[in-house]
């Protein structure tokens, strides 16, 4: 039987044609300390039988909601389960992840005891015993490293009031990068402690498999970031002005990482794109190599890649 009473957590989880995968996700969320939640999984038009093991689920757990949908991004997936939720705040996991058993009660009880609209906990290969209480602008910062935490939205708690204020862009592959930095902008407190409390599993068939593998980088995914992040800096810039030369910098600084990537590798379908980050950095040469915030790999990359004349050429028939 269902509970009448509002949960404290609703957990959203999108899957789709991960089979052999979601159910150690759900049996993860179904096995947590706090059991004070809702458990809202998404079929995103699944071709194989993860919709029927989630539909098994649900009927064992009332505390499980299925919904089955025609096939869409990521992004109007989980707009679909915000649409369902009664909890006070909001967890997202990922179907081919897992979580620790104390992974909603570690969060929750973060965020309580610090008053944030935002907890944070370690993963995996994020780990860290450290905790720190953060305004948006410290946490968009500590975010930009991507040091101690990252865009992606499990491993993080949200308040309802942040919740009922988003929407997931219904566009493109990577709605991560699109709304996190808007979601910490408006929180009051960001809280982090970074003990790990979820594993992301890494494999081939992640949306976010570039990350760990550069070879699969390609244009379209590379125009999506470029785009995504000269909007972030532009909206945050005039959100907090006083971080603008570090909202800059760390544009250039994922230039100058893609630039150092496509010349080492030798990606020549992002041949447009390493032409016009080249031009940037160039154009942007004295700001960036004397921001306080630049490594020395950095500066050595823009003296190998940016610098040198002829760059593009280099890099592909020279092996740089």
């Amino acid at each position: 039987m269902r509970e009448n009473k509002m949960p404290k957590i609703s957990v959203i989880m999108l899957t789709y044609n991960r089979e052999n995968l979601v159910s150690k996700a759900i049996e993860s969320i179904l096995a947590q300390t706090e059991t004070g939640f809702e458990f809202i999984i998404v079929d995103n038009g699944s071709c194989d039988r993860s919709g029927d093991i989630a539909d098994e689920y649900a009927r064992k757990d009332g505390r499980i909601r299925v919904l089955h949908r025609e096939r869409g991004n990521i992004g109007s997936g989980r707009n679909a389960g915000l649409d369902m939720i009664q909890g006070e705040y909001v967890a997202f996991i990922d179907d081919d992840d897992w979580a620790e058993p104390d992974f909603l009660e570690f969060l929750y009880k973060l965020a309580i005891q610090n008053h944030a609209d935002v907890s944070i906990c370690g993963a995996a290969d994020k780990i860290f015993d450290e905790k720190k209480v953060m305004t948006a602008e410290e946490a968009l910062i500590e975010l930009m490293w991507r040091r101690k935490y990252n865009m992606a939205f499990p491993t993080k708690l949200f308040s309802r009031r942040l919740a009922d204020r988003f929407r997931f862009p219904e566009e493109g592959a990577y709605d991560d990068i699109a709304l996190m930095y808007r979601l910490l902008a408006d929180a009051n407190r960001v809280v982090y402690h970074g003990l790990p409390k979820y594993t992301f599993y890494r494999h081939g068939g992640n949306n976010s498999a570039w990350t760990t593998n550069h070879k699969l980088l390609n244009a379209a995914t590379l125009d999506e970031y470029l785009h995504a992040y000269r909007t972030r800096t532009k909206w945050l810039s005039e959100r907090f002005p006083d971080s603008a030369p570090a909202f800059r910098y760390f544009e250039w600084s994922f230039m100058i990482s893609m630039v150092e990537k496509i010349c080492r590798l030798g990606i020549s379908d992002c041949e447009r794109q390493l032409k016009n980050m080249t031009q940037e950095l160039r154009e942007h040469r004295e700001e960036f190599l004397e921001s306080s915030k630049i490594l020395e790999f950095e500066k050595e990359w823009m003296e190998a890649y940016i610098e040198a004349t002829d760059c593009e050429s280099n890099c592909f028939y020279n092996g740089i």
